[in-house]
């Protein structure tokens, strides 16, 4: 197994796409997710700057101030949580290689296994609710971003729903794991099918609203 050298923010993009080809599981789908967030928030900036000070911003330029810093923020948070996320996996592969050969070793290798499994939890859960709200910029953009850069805005959503997706799917693999008196199973569940339950409908409707200003 592979073993990261250094943060993934300081890998270049070659690098770290190269790295989630290897064997070693971190970083993995869950920073691969936040990632994607972050590449939509960065998209999101980009058709701001390329709006603002143009004839298309008469009129919504607090609103795209508005977004532009969101973006900013966003994409800040979500670049953090893929490094948080590959580092709360190799907490739990470490975890689960202590040793186990007598009870008291047993009873220490679970507890801190579980507590492993929570914060494992607890982070895709921040990069989904993260990443519907870069979804909600690129909402908020499409109607009034930049036309020529339109597109951008589409593949901003796409990356969101993305993320969304794949931070759910993190959550839910790690579930089976966390205990079922443990709270955060059913916060987790709960928050996860709340943002799913909207997901497609968000979808469809910035993919029509950008398919609109594309003609």
């Amino acid at each position: 197994m592979a073993s990261m050298e250094h943060r993934l923010s300081e890998l270049s993009v070659r690098a770290f796409v190269e790295h989630l080809a290897t064997s070693d599981p971190i970083p993995g789908g869950g920073s691969a997710a936040a990632m994607a967030g972050a590449m939509a928030a960065a998209l999101v900036h980009m058709v701001v700057e390329l709006t603002l000070g143009r004839s298309a911003a008469k009129g919504n330029e607090d609103a795209l101030t508005l977004t532009r810093r969101a973006a900013v923020a966003w994409q800040s948070e979500l670049v953090n949580l893929a490094e948080l996320d590959a580092n709360a996996y190799g907490a739990v592969v470490r975890a689960r290689k202590l040793p186990r050969e007598t009870d008291r070793q047993r009873d220490a290798r679970s507890i801190q296994l579980a507590a492993c499994l929570r914060e494992a939890t607890r982070i895709p859960v921040a990069t989904a609710r993260a990443a519907s709200s870069v979804l909600e910029l690129a909402e908020r953009l499409a109607p009034i971003g930049n036309r020529n850069a339109i597109s951008d805005v589409g593949v901003a959503a796409l990356l969101a729903v993305a993320a969304l997706k794949g931070a759910a799917l993190n959550v839910q693999i790690n579930l089976p794991y966390i205990s079922d008196d443990e709270p955060l199973r059913a916060e987790a569940a709960a928050e996860v099918e709340r943002l799913l339950s909207t997901l497609d409908e968000r979808d469809r409707t910035i993919r029509n609203a950008v398919a609109e200003r594309l003609r």
